[in-house]
């Protein structure tokens, strides 16, 4: 029996979105600073709706790549104008695959 995890996101899901954020040096900001982060952007979302959630980051040299659940790429964009959040794109996913993919 094989597991498909692909994903199609239908009218019954909220998007998600992946957003890319320049942040330059962000691979070497401390554990305070990110933590200073991540507490400006969840006091943001709570003044914002439980309609938008953040699920995750990625933190690279100098990039953090968001996946966040909302209604639509306004709230996201709306968010980090709030935080003051730098955003260089904002893009739906439309489709999750992965290994498990290859085995449909």
């Amino acid at each position: 029996m094989s597991h498909v995890a692909h994903t199609d996101w239908g009218d019954d899901h909220m998007p998600k979105y992946v957003i890319e954020r320049t942040v330059p040096g962000a691979g070497d900001l401390t554990g305070e600073q990110l933590q200073g982060i991540s507490q400006q952007s969840c006091g943001v979302l709570q003044g914002l709706g439980p309609q938008i959630q953040w699920i995750e980051s990625f933190v690279t040299d100098n990039k953090i790549y968001c996946v966040y659940v909302a209604p639509s790429e306004d709230m996201v964009r709306e968010h980090a104008r709030q935080g003051d959040f730098p955003v260089d794109s904002v893009a739906q996913v439309r489709r999750i695959i992965d290994p498990t993919t290859a085995e449909m």
